[in-house]
């Protein structure tokens, strides 16, 4: 096999790797939503750090054999793996929207990057990159605030955890990029803060990743990692490593187009998921009266002048019991008794109060019942 054909495949294997790890870490989100940055104790989050690792791990190795315009476009390929995958594995199919958006997203980034050329190996100096961690650190925690604001709309908090997870995961590869460099020349301790910042960076990308997928499905957050992490690095890699669109001008207008083509697939699968997230009905909730007893309907006009004539008078009390709707029943508690009686007898404790409506009773016209008062008649035990 030739040592193209070999970065192809690993490359592909990389990106169904983190596909599969994806898939692992929102099941754990589903399952344990309690635990949401570092379920240590779930042995599934471990299953999906280790294929994580093993995408990475396959990555580095694809970039050893083959160039970089073709390993990072194909490693874009992780959200259109993982939407088959996702069906397959555990019954998540994804519409139609999810689908454009997501090949959207990745044609959009695979020919951003495509379009960023190669430069020389460099370094950066003590100076950028404590400018690169404060700053890094900065929008990580911005992001982190700004979901935890957006705690009541799930997939806008998801997608601000996965772009800061984004964040930190292409910084980390900055750094990652940099002591590569330093180490060409040997080994030197002046590298360890930047060993540091890269444990760091992988760490709370890890966790914000897993946050992430809490509440937003599988697709809006794994495409927004997927899209900001070759992005920023890319982004670090034309500001401070002198790294240049191909092609000039032309390249520079494409690299754009492809960057409006993948945000718009990111916001198909945004909306797609906020749009499912409406269309899901909540249950209803019935609150009985403490207690126990009869659920009121809401309150209408009474007509008193209906009861006070004796019009259905008798009517009512001989149906009371059929039409009356009950409500749950409740702990044992002191009640106020509802003693038998005529109709009369009912009119007569009614006094000045006003009847109230029970129902709803479907079919049939509300009929009002007189409340009874309970200031005059209790049971004790």
């Amino acid at each position: 096999m030739s040592a193209l054909a070999l970065s192809v495949l690993l490359s592909l294997v990389s990106a169904v790797a983190y596909a599969g790890g994806a898939i692992v870490q929102e099941q754990v989100a589903v399952s344990h939503p309690d635990e949401q940055y570092a379920p240590l104790r779930r042995p599934s989050w471990w299953a999906a750090v280790a294929l994580n690792g093993l995408g990475g791990l396959l990555h580095v190795v694809a970039l050893a054999y083959g160039p970089l315009s073709l390993v990072q476009p194909l490693g874009a390929l992780t959200i259109v793996f993982a939407l088959p995958m996702a069906a397959l594995f555990v019954g998540r199919r994804a519409g139609a929207t999810a689908w454009r958006g997501a090949i959207m997203a990745t044609v959009g980034l695979a020919g951003l990057l495509s379009l960023v050329g190669a430069s020389d190996a460099q370094s950066l100096s003590t100076a950028q990159r404590v400018f690169a961690g404060l700053v890094t650190a900065a929008a990580v925690v911005a992001l982190m605030i700004a979901g935890r604001a957006a705690h009541r709309h799930p997939v806008v908090r998801s997608v601000l955890l996965a772009t800061a997870s984004g964040i930190a995961f292409g910084m980390s590869s900055v750094f990652t990029k940099t002591v590569a460099v330093d180490w060409s020349g040997g080994v030197s301790t002046a590298d360890l803060p930047s060993l540091a910042a890269i444990g760091v960076l992988a760490t709370a990308g890890l966790m914000l990743s897993q946050a992430s997928y809490r509440g937003a499905g599988l697709a809006a957050p794994l495409a927004t990692l997927t899209v900001v992490n070759p992005v920023v690095a890319a982004a670090v890699g034309i500001t401070m490593f002198g790294e240049t669109f191909r092609y000039g001008t032309t390249g520079t207008a494409l690299a754009l187009s492809c960057g409006v083509v993948a945000a718009g697939g990111l916001i198909l699968l945004t909306t797609e998921r906020i749009q499912r997230t409406h269309a899901e009905p909540e249950p209803a909730a019935t609150v009985a009266p403490e207690g126990g007893g009869f659920v009121p309907a809401p309150a209408e006009e009474p007509a008193v002048a209906v009861l006070r004539e004796g019009v259905l008078v008798d009517e009512v009390a001989a149906l009371r019991e059929e039409l009356l709707v009950p409500a749950p029943a409740t702990p044992a508690a002191p009640e106020t008794a509802q003693p038998d009686g005529t109709a009369e007898e009912l009119l007569e404790n009614l006094g000045d109060q006003p009847p109230a409506y029970y129902g709803p009773f479907y079919g049939a016209a509300y009929i009002p019942v007189p409340v009874l008062d309970r200031h005059r008649t209790r049971v004790t035990s």
